[in-house]
């Protein structure tokens, strides 16, 4: 069983049958809640040298994704981070995490900002432990972000060091 990180183009239809699924499982979850908070993402904010987009194959299979864009200058924002349904709680999307931040801070970013939604527990967790800074009170109960004033995403940063992503990949 071989794995490794490849970088791919966003608009690889290898995928977009990955990237289907992902919204799908969105859908499953919250329905049309962030339909009206929809963004059009331009592809062209995942290419090098300001954004990238990985998948990480196992024998030439894609499973798991992950990118990240510019949020400001300093600051990349991670995005589709997804694991294949099957292989999740194996630590994939921890590795995915890790690598699309040693590859930020290698592109001169020194902070990580990501959203999730708040029926994502097992995002909350992944972030969590990854070392991300909550921009919430994780203590309340989630179902209210999705209220007003809240947009119903959930709001992580965290700093990037050289020293926490010294290991070779």
């Amino acid at each position: 069983m071989s794995e490794q990180f490849r970088d791919v183009s966003p608009q690889a239809s290898e995928l977009q049958p990955v990237i289907s699924g992902l919204f799908g499982e969105y859908a499953a979850r919250y329905g049309d809640y962030f339909s009206r908070y929809a963004e059009v993402e331009l592809t062209e904010w995942f290419l090098p040298p300001q954004g990238l987009f990985l998948v990480l194959e196992r024998d030439r299979q894609i499973i798991a994704t992950g990118a990240y864009k510019p949020y400001d200058a300093s600051t990349a924002e991670l995005k589709r981070i997804w694991t294949h349904a099957a292989l999740r709680k194996q630590g994939l999307a921890a590795r995915m995490v890790q690598e699309l931040e040693r590859r930020a801070l290698l592109a001169g970013y020194s902070r990580v900002y990501l959203t999730t939604g708040f029926r994502q527990p097992e995002a909350v967790q992944l972030y969590l432990s990854q070392g991300y800074q909550p921009q919430f009170d994780i203590r309340r109960n989630r179902e209210e972000y999705s209220l007003p004033p809240y947009d119903g995403r959930l709001r992580f940063l965290k700093t990037l060091t050289a020293v926490s992503h010294s290991y070779i990949a």
